[in-house]
């Protein structure tokens, strides 16, 4: 993944467009990525308000720690990406990122 400029003011539309609309593709034709995925989105919805700010702050510590253990997304199905694609599933479903909406 690479960290363009600008990626922390909008983690969750800069997640999206990095990862988000091939994973969340890829999942259609894969049920185990789904149960992984599903796992993951249940640990979030368990863990912090899936309100936009909240999941947007999530993502933005989650990000900095990748970046800090020097992680790099390979396509394989890791915790790190399994968890990053929660994320974009969470932001797709709950509508995070319709029209009006910036994060």
């Amino acid at each position: 993944m690479v960290f363009e400029e600008g990626w922390a003011t909008s983690p969750l539309r800069w997640l999206m467009n990095a990862l988000g609309d091939a994973q969340l593709q890829r999942m259609a034709g894969d049920p185990g990525l789904v149960a992984a995925v599903d796992q993951h989105a249940a640990w979030l919805r368990d863990a912090i308000p899936l309100d936009r700010e909240t999941l947007g702050d999530y993502l933005l510590g989650f990000l900095d720690e990748l970046r800090h253990l020097g992680w790099s997304f390979t396509g394989e199905p890791d915790a790190p990406s399994l968890r990053l694609t929660a994320v974009c599933y969470l932001t797709r479903e709950l509508g995070l990122l319709d029209e009006g909406r910036t994060a």
